[in-house]
């Protein structure tokens, strides 16, 4: 039996895996098997997994009451994978707090410090540990670990760390904890390969997508993030608000007569590109749509982009490279060229050809003082290589 490490991302309505064989030797890189995905729970539930080449293993609906527990069972099917055959499960955990600056074995205490951050992260966190529960039953052997999107923002300075309320409050945890820190995780690990000295600088990562945050590093380490105390903060999102006057949120209160659930809802489901656009959170559409509806929800998330990308410049006394991520990062040519044409004052020169070609790594002009990435983000392969610092030694051997 060859022992293989399987990663979880669930999110509210999908299931991101990865499965992965242990290497045969120490540093070496785990070997990708197989990674898919199980979209539509609760709506209309669908499974896509791809092996190693690409080629597509499955790709077909499930059963319309599938919950995260079936999904991963249907999962577990398309892998032909004997729940033996996994030595460990590798989850992504939106929020750890500051009491877990790095990944962390499962067992019921830390399970059970995990569900007291559900506040934290609503709309994140209970999907998190669903998985983690299906997991526990799915492969009862195995040792289960958590890797935390907050994690790779603990450590910054004071003044980037808190909010200007009362101190007691920032000692009961209301500060800037940030999010999509597994992707700057990878990312900025790929950059110090790709560009190792623009890596040592200053440089500001745009994780965009439907989920959508930004990150300075100085060094290669967070200095500010545009996520703040929930995944709500910052950036406007596919469906989530980003930044708003917290005078808005008293105002559906008091005025409106709004309940928390009411304005929880429109906050994390109704705002955004969809809300702006009246039609979709998917910028594919909104730039095939043309309306002005649609254009304006383009022009405010660029808009926004460009606002924060200078305000971390600021903050970093200067700007070495802006890499794009995430899945409109890593596709939408008009979002990187509304974005950075404009910081022209900056420094920084978009090449036309090489942003609109498909592939492309740096797309910014040859003499542009600022240098313009496109990487690809793998969150997997973190959870991956953190799960085998857990692996017990006995069957690394």
């Amino acid at each position: 039996m060859i022992p293989h490490i399987l990663t979880l991302n669930a999110g509210s309505s999908s299931i991101k895996f990865g499965l992965y064989r242990l290497p045969d030797g120490a540093g070496k890189e785990p070997p990708i098997v197989a990674r898919g995905l199980v979209d539509g729970i609760g709506t209309g539930p669908w499974i896509k997994v791809k092996d190693a080449s690409g080629a597509v293993v499955a790709d077909r609906a499930l059963p319309e009451e599938s919950n995260h527990a079936e999904g991963l069972e249907a999962a577990l099917g398309c892998l032909s994978l004997d729940s033996n055959a996994v030595v460990t499960v590798g989850h992504r955990i939106a929020h750890g707090a500051p009491a877990f600056p790095k990944p962390t074995v499962i067992d019921q205490r830390v399970f059970t410090q995990l569900a007291a951050y559900t506040p934290f992260a609503p709309s994140h966190q209970p999907h998190n540990l669903k998985a983690v529960m299906a997991a526990r039953k799915a492969f009862p052997k195995a040792v289960q670990v958590a890797c935390f999107d907050t994690s790779f923002h603990q450590g910054k300075a004071f003044v980037n760390d808190a909010y200007a309320l009362p101190r007691s409050l920032y000692r009961e945890g209301i500060r800037r904890y940030g999010h999509h820190g597994l992707s700057y995780d990878y990312v900025s690990g790929a950059l110090r390969k790709i560009a190792p000295q623009v890596a040592a600088g200053r440089v500001v990562i745009a994780h965009l997508g439907n989920g959508a945050s930004m990150c300075a590093l100085s060094g290669g380490r967070s200095v500010e993030t545009t996520m703040g105390f929930s995944a709500l903060d910052g950036l406007p999102m596919g469906t989530r608000c980003g930044q708003i006057d917290p005078g808005i949120v008293l105002y559906l209160m008091e005025v409106k007569r709004l309940d928390v659930e009411e304005i929880e809802t429109i906050l994390y489901k109704e705002s955004g590109l969809k809300g702006i656009s009246g039609l979709t959170n998917d910028m594919r559409d909104l730039e095939a749509a043309g309306t002005p509806e649609a254009e304006e929800a383009i022009d405010y998330f660029a808009s926004t982009i460009r606002r924060e990308i200078a305000g971390m410049a600021a903050t970093l006394g200067g700007l070495d490279a802006v890499v794009f991520s995430g899945g409109i990062g890593e596709n939408s040519v008009e979002v990187r060229r509304r974005v950075i044409e404009p910081l022209c004052w900056l420094g920084v020169e978009l090449d036309a050809g090489k942003n609109a070609a498909r592939g492309e790594i740096r797309i910014s002009a040859p003499d542009s003082k600022v240098a313009v990435y496109v990487i690809p983000t793998d969150e997997e392969i973190v959870i991956a290589r953190a799960c085998l610092a857990f692996i017990p030694q006995l069957v690394q051997a």
